[in-house]
């Protein structure tokens, strides 16, 4: 007998919305291409299983092989997810499910036990088999979480790219974000971090996020070390797991703090958040620190580590001195304020030209990671932004990011002044963008840009994902109040972008359903606001040039109104 250590203290029940069978899927078409074989198309990308319905001689043997792809000759490709695949022989085949027939008339199989990432399904036998558009059946599973927004605009692009995130975004959550549901179905930090707001704003997903900060309470070294995976096998706790990636022990626990106003988690996750920084600190005295994977899959263009990194490193360091304020911790308080002051002055002082307002070399990430995560003085943040609205420009308005960057410019440019560049940006149809993916059938968000890449091209991948979050804050302007978490205090602060003739978002939030949203006609502009009961909102209202603004029959004079719960609406003439 081999002994092992328990992987947690206690045994406790996980209390999280179950993984179920979402929603049935039917095939959008199917294809005979001989007696032996079929192919089935679901329309869309999913993750989960399938149904077959069959009639057979006994002891027929049926595959059901699953893939993103079609390739030339017709058949399902899965050179696109199988790089981690290693055989062990044909009883083990990648995203493939084995079913003997028994002869019995009609019979029907769906595995019980597994879940795939897929569109298409290649269905053969070893004997002549007549099957239709009905013998197969896909069914989208997921945790089962209450869907909490919904984002509607005049652009059909636009809409699609919220869809496709929301598909992403559940096809990843099985218990615990993951990174994809085909090829590894890791709980990759790196890729959770950067969708925690997408997944809040559209989704009532508290339960799954406490269950999983318990895994990293579990899976943290006593010298703070958490690993890239969560949870892991013992893999990941020496490579990838710098602050850009595990920064999750601190920005999930504080955007959850945000969303519901709930400091329990806070609470809990206190101690391991502050020992993973302290470990930091100790091992980078000077403030920077090159710990981690930097801008993952960029487009073209690579930014250093040490700048993504640090910038993760002082968002963490930030985060917990307003816990520990929050907590009471005084004087953990007064250290981490000092700390991440010592962090923000010695990377400007690095990477900071304060005469021209440009980090590093001036890429977008380079740029824009800074500005979202508040290393930028003050006095510089226009200038700033100012530089980084002209290198997207001198980019055609495309990217030029990877992970950490996307998480960062469009909001960056949003918050500061450049809103409308933002969603140039977010609308793009043509490489590289989101809308690309959408222009050439993506029913989700893609592991990379460019859609030929000979790696790193799953077609399920949340890592991607901000621009759901964005929508929400940078178009709609929903977002949470910090010093009134759990929206008590909605903050409205919505960007009536060229380019969109309408646009709505709402988010269910813990006092009720806040609804922003705006329709331009002509000149005029009108806005409509509902803020719930037991709530209040604080309204900026945008500069619209020469045209004054009403409130029902009353001039409204000043940019920030605040408003008690009720629905109003906002008129530019």
């Amino acid at each position: 007998m081999i002994y092992r250590q328990a992987p947690a203290e206690k045994i406790v029940s996980q209390v999280l919305h179950p993984i179920r069978h979402v929603e049935e899927v039917p095939a959008k078409s199917f294809r005979k291409l001989n007696d032996t074989t079929y192919i089935y198309d679901l329309g869309r990308n999913i993750a989960g299983v399938t149904k077959l319905r069959i009639r057979g001689a006994a002891g027929t043997t049926v595959r059901l092989k699953h893939g993103e792809r079609l390739a030339a000759n017709g058949h399902v490709d899965q050179s696109n997810i199988d790089a981690h695949y290693r055989p062990v022989g044909t009883s083990d085949p990648f995203q493939t499910d084995i079913y003997t027939l028994r002869g019995t008339g009609e019979e029907q199989f769906m595995p019980r036990f597994n879940y795939k990432g897929f569109q298409y399904i290649e269905v053969t036998s070893r004997a002549p088999l007549a099957l239709n558009q009905q013998s197969i059946t896909g069914y989208f599973m997921h945790s089962d979480v209450p869907v909490a927004g919904t984002v509607r605009s005049s652009n059909p692009v636009i809409d699609k790219i919220w869809y496709a995130t929301n598909n992403s975004y559940l096809s990843n959550l099985f218990g615990y974000p993951t990174d994809c549901p085909q090829r590894e179905k890791n709980g990759w930090t790196g890729d959770a971090q950067i969708a925690i707001e997408t997944g809040l704003y559209g989704f009532d997903g508290i339960t799954v996020y406490e269950k999983w900060m318990a895994d990293h309470r579990d899976e943290q070294q006593p010298n703070g070390v958490l690993p890239a995976i969560i949870p892991t096998n013992g893999w990941g706790y020496e490579w990838a797991n710098g602050p850009d990636w595990t920064s999750t022990i601190a920005i999930i626990p504080w955007n959850i703090y945000l969303f519901y106003g709930d400091s329990r988690i806070l609470t809990d996750c206190y101690d391991n958040m502050t020992r993973y920084i302290d470990h930091i600190t100790a091992l980078y005295p000077t403030g920077l620190t090159t710990w981690g994977l930097g801008d993952w899959v960029p487009v073209k263009s690579k930014s250093p580590v040490e700048l993504t990194s640090t910038c993760y490193y002082y968002a963490d360091v930030v985060i917990a001195a307003r816990v520990a304020n929050i907590l009471g911790h005084k004087e953990d308080h007064a250290r981490y304020t000092a700390l991440a002051a010592k962090i923000q002055a010695a990377f400007n002082a690095k990477y900071l030209d304060v005469k021209t307002g440009i980090y590093s070399t001036g890429l977008q990430t380079e740029l824009s990671t800074p500005l979202f995560w508040g290393l930028v003085p003050d006095t510089l943040k226009l200038k700033v932004a100012a530089n980084l609205a002209k290198r997207v420009e001198a980019d055609q308005f495309h990217l030029d990011v990877g992970l950490l960057g996307q998480k960062a410019i469009l909001s960056a440019l949003s918050e500061n002044g450049y809103a409308d560049i933002a969603y140039r940006v977010a609308a793009q149809e043509t490489y590289p963008s989101w809308g690309w993916w959408i222009r050439n059938g993506a029913t989700t968000l893609y592991e990379n840009w460019n859609i030929q890449a000979a790696h790193d091209i799953s077609l399920n991948h949340i890592m991607f994902g901000e621009i759901g979050a964005w929508l929400y804050k940078g178009i709609g302007g929903i977002k949470p109040d910090p010093e009134k978490p759990g929206f008590k205090n909605v903050i409205l602060q919505p960007n009536f972008v060229a380019g969109l003739n309408q646009f709505e978002a709402t988010h269910n939030g813990p006092q009720g359903t806040i609804v922003s949203s705006w329709k331009r006609e002509g000149r005029r502009i009108s806005y409509t606001v509902v803020v719930p009961a037991n709530a209040e909102a604080t309204v900026h209202l945008p500069e619209v040039s020469k045209r004054k603004v009403y409130l029902g029959r009353q001039t409204v004079t000043g940019q920030v109104i605040q408003l008690k719960a009720g629905t109003y609406t906002f008129l530019w003439k």
